[in-house]
């Protein structure tokens, strides 16, 4: 699995601006702290850690919406009505930033999956047109 590494506020900076947003702090802080994550994190759980920054939790939502529409971050949801954010690596969604995640049907827990590759058959995909997500769920090895 690669390692994963936190991008400077610099980088944060450029890469914001880069998606068209004017880079706030508030932007900044939530795309750098969501770089470092090791798993994709709700809107409660990147307000209270950046909480401490003075940065209240509307502001952090709008800036993680804002990230997400711009194609910075990726949002989804595993079934329990609370989105998830995470840092999209790559330059594009076309290059594979995108990666199945696995949900502990015990605790919660969600984890990436970025060493797991999923191939349909060609027989298969004439049930639908566009996959845009795929999400296992079974126990985590704390709960299994």
């Amino acid at each position: 699995m690669a390692k994963i590494t936190e991008i400077t506020m610099s980088e944060a900076r450029e890469l914001v601006r880069g998606a068209g947003l004017r880079g706030t702090s508030c932007r900044l802080s939530v795309l750098q702290y969501l770089s470092a994550a090791t798993t994709p994190l709700s809107h409660a759980e990147v307000a209270e850690e950046l909480d401490s920054h003075g940065y209240d939790k509307s502001t952090i939502y709008r800036s993680l919406v804002e990230l997400a529409e711009a194609g910075l971050l990726s949002r989804f949801d595993v079934g329990d009505h609370t989105w998830r954010f995470e840092f999209r690596r790559g330059e594009s969604h076309e290059e594979g930033t995108e990666h199945p995640h696995f949900m502990c049907i015990t605790c919660g827990k969600v984890t990436c999956l970025d060493d797991v590759d999923i191939k349909l058959k060609a027989s298969n995909k004439k049930s639908y047109s566009d996959i845009t997500e795929v999400l296992l769920k079974g126990h985590c090895r704390e709960c299994g």
